[in-house]
């Protein structure tokens, strides 16, 4: 089941789901999740972007939060949606839960009459990126190179028409 999650009767099970399945932030951020950032999860979004316009998404299996995702309006432009996360558990991955998200947050986008959907992938997640291009999306062109504690880190901008 997918549905909207509420940052005051949700924020435990993100933080909860954060501590279960730290391995992106480690990657993204260079530490393990702390509490505030399940709370940043409800008011992070790119430039621009409306935190209380975003749709922040949580996949429930046998009543566990599972997976995440959250979907902004309006960056890099105008009318554009971007996904600013998606990720699931261990326990939830390779068996379709992504596709079932990713569907998910492609239905909402377009019926916000957004024409593309953007989002950026680490060059560090192989097989995230690996994902994003079976699922159709292309590169930019555009990146820019970050560092992650002692280890540079490049992000790419990704790209679907809807």
């Amino acid at each position: 089941m997918i549905r909207i999650v509420d940052p005051i009767d949700d924020l435990a099970a993100v933080a909860a789901f954060y501590a279960d399945a730290p391995d992106y932030w480690v990657l993204a951020d260079g530490v393990p999740p702390g509490p505030q950032k399940a709370a940043e999860f409800f008011t992070d979004t790119p430039p621009n972007c409306d935190p209380a316009e975003s749709h922040h998404l949580g996949l429930f299996l046998e009543g566990r939060l599972s997976g995440l995702a959250e979907l902004s309006f309006g960056f890099p432009e105008v009318g554009d949606a971007y996904l600013g996360l998606l990720m699931l558990g261990p326990w939830a991955q390779g068996v379709g839960h992504g596709r079932v998200m990713l569907n998910e947050v492609e239905t909402r986008a377009r019926s916000m009459g957004a024409p593309n959907l953007y989002l950026a992938v680490l060059a560090g997640n192989p097989r995230g990126r690996a994902f994003w291009d079976r699922e159709g999306f292309a590169d930019t062109g555009l990146g820019r190179d970050t560092v992650v504690g002692d280890r540079a880190e490049r992000i790419t901008r990704l790209v679907k028409p809807l």
